[in-house]
């Protein structure tokens, strides 16, 4: 597997684009979707120059093992996932198919649900920010004097939507009744903590914390599915178990290697963001890879 011009673009003449994101392409086939992951990666809302090698695979894999884990053999929600076999997809794919194994899904449309949802059971990343600030987090008090890092007494469930700037933007639940309605929004925020509840347990298997994730939700013939990725490093902050400490900033196996990195440089967080050195490209690969390899066992058992 090589990162190339491909990996990065996924230019496919005959296939219609309906969106592009920073990370996946996605192509209309009329029913269904073809959701391809690139190898980009992004960092403070800004798409790197050069991509990290086998990225593109990793989530793909690993999210296609979360779905049949979670949805097919526990039974928490549907989703969207149809195969990632490319000799099942239509016919208009068949001339890509070694461009897309092991990369794509074929999945079904659906109305995406504008509410990004946020399960933590570690205080990290704007949750830390927030909780030193006002001893809550996304309006949920939480008890005083944790450290960063600290586990919660539950897992609390913290929505976000996207502002104008394109950022993610912590929301309240209340805020988030506003968007989607009442009767979503509960559903939604049971269906986020029974699913991170669920693959924090096999990820301590792994030897791996799972200190926060996102789920996104759509709606299919008006029932409500879980869509996009699933539990991957690009979507959640995995610490290995062995080496977490609370009352600091924890290792991971996600992409806070290249964030920190990054934060040395004299850089304002705006495009275009400068070329990374090949260690840093090898050293996120590295623990993308990681992260596949440890969950693997248990995600296939």
């Amino acid at each position: 597997m090589q990162t190339n011009e491909i990996m990065l673009q996924c230019d496919f003449p005959s296939l219609t684009r309906l969106s592009s994101g920073k990370v996946r392409e996605m192509f209309d086939l009329g029913d269904r979707v073809l959701m391809v992951a690139t190898d980009r990666i992004s960092a403070f809302n800004v798409i790197m120059s050069q991509g990290i090698t086998d990225k593109g695979q990793i989530l793909t894999i690993m999210s296609a093992l979360w779905l049949n884990l979670l949805s097919r053999r526990a039974g928490i929600i549907a989703d969207h996932l149809i195969t990632c076999d490319p000799d099942e997809y239509p016919a208009v794919c068949r001339p890509y198919a070694e461009a897309l194994r092991d990369r794509s899904m074929l999945v079904w449309k659906a109305e995406p649900l504008l509410v990004e949802c946020v399960v933590r059971g570690y205080l990290a990343g704007s949750g830390w920010k927030e909780y030193r600030e006002t001893g809550a987090v996304c309006g949920i008090r939480l008890p005083p004097g944790l450290k960063e890092s600290a586990e919660l007494p539950e897992p609390i469930f913290t929505p976000a939507t996207k502002a104008e700037t394109g950022h993610d933007l912590n929301i309240t639940f209340a805020e988030m009744v506003t968007i989607v309605g009442e009767r979503l929004a509960v559903t939604m925020r049971g269906a986020s903590l029974a699913l991170y509840k669920a693959a924090q347990l096999y990820a301590r298997r792994a030897g791996i914390i799972i200190a926060d994730t996102k789920f996104e939700f759509g709606l299919r013939n008006g029932q409500l599915i879980l869509i996009d990725e699933v539990l991957t490093p690009d979507s959640s902050r995995f610490w290995p178990a062995d080496q977490y400490a609370p009352g600091k900033s924890q290792p991971s196996f996600d992409k806070q290697f290249l964030r920190d990195y990054l934060e040395t440089l004299d850089w304002n967080k705006q495009p275009p963001a400068s070329d990374l050195p090949q260690e840093v490209i090898e050293q996120t690969a590295r623990k993308y890879r990681e992260a596949l390899r440890s969950l693997t066992g248990v995600l296939t058992e």
